[in-house]
């Protein structure tokens, strides 16, 4: 079991870094790859109660790798960490399998550690399900959960759920919808938005300059209207005119 999953974690930075030559390469010389393992050790020793020494080989590997794992996070297999350095995983993070994180990404949490009413340890941390990308710089913040599939671009700030199968970016995260389906799973360096997900800013102003142009037509066809009715009005006043002066 063991091997099998060190295998299957190896094999993971190889498919999805192009600069990976070989397994060797990776068991020696990558960050993530070592803080993976000690993660999976150091969690084992946090579900045996060996908290104070779980917590030694987190932050001993946090010196050496500069990625930071609490050992009471849930890591899901085939983890990938690119780069690596500044990653902060929170210790009620869960996170499924297949999923990448990039450089300086945060998995933080905004709420108290004990709930003040009930006084029972509370969820604090995302959740991220099964293929989820995460880019460099991105902190994705709370008790939320980032959907399957789905891709969160760099630098963006996530404090709202994430639906299955789309790409956050900005700040705050906006959410768009893939238009094409069929590719919504492939895997996309940095959660970067692709040409089948639009800006949402330039979206929303796009919109903004269709209806501006919808008004503009509409109040010319009024205007154009009511020149029309003021022509008709003094041709009509112009006949009566002369139709008096004709009876006159």
């Amino acid at each position: 079991m063991f091997f099998k999953r060190l295998k299957e974690d190896i094999d993971s930075f190889i498919a999805r870094d192009p600069a990976a030559r070989s397994r060797l390469e990776v068991a020696m010389l990558y960050p993530g790859f070592h803080a993976i393992q000690v993660y999976r050790f150091s969690h084992w020793l946090w579900n045996h109660n060996l908290h104070f020494i779980a917590r030694l080989f987190s932050q001993a590997a946090r010196f050496f790798t500069g990625i930071e794992i609490h050992p009471g996070a849930k890591i899901g297999e085939r983890f990938f960490i690119d780069h690596g350095d500044g990653v902060v995983i929170g210790e009620t993070s869960e996170i499924g399998d297949d999923v990448t994180l990039y450089q300086i990404v945060t998995l933080g949490g905004i709420s108290p550690s004990v709930d003040s009413h009930t006084q029972v340890n509370q969820k604090r941390h995302p959740t991220l399900e099964d293929g989820v990308i995460v880019g460099s710089g991105a902190q994705v913040l709370g008790p939320i959960t980032v959907g399957k599939d789905a891709r969160i671009g760099a630098n963006a700030v996530v404090t709202r759920d994430v639906p299955p199968g789309v790409t956050a970016v900005g700040i705050p995260a906006r959410v768009v919808m893939p238009r094409d389906k069929e590719h919504a799973k492939d895997f996309v360096a940095y959660g970067t938005p692709t040409d089948g997900c639009p800006d949402p800013v330039l979206r929303t102003i796009d919109n903004l300059r269709a209806q501006v142009g919808t008004l503009m037509e509409r109040i010319d066809e009024l205007e154009n209207g009511q020149q029309a009715s003021d022509v008709a009005d003094t041709e009509q006043k112009q006949k009566k005119v002369v139709n008096l002066g004709e009876d006159a």
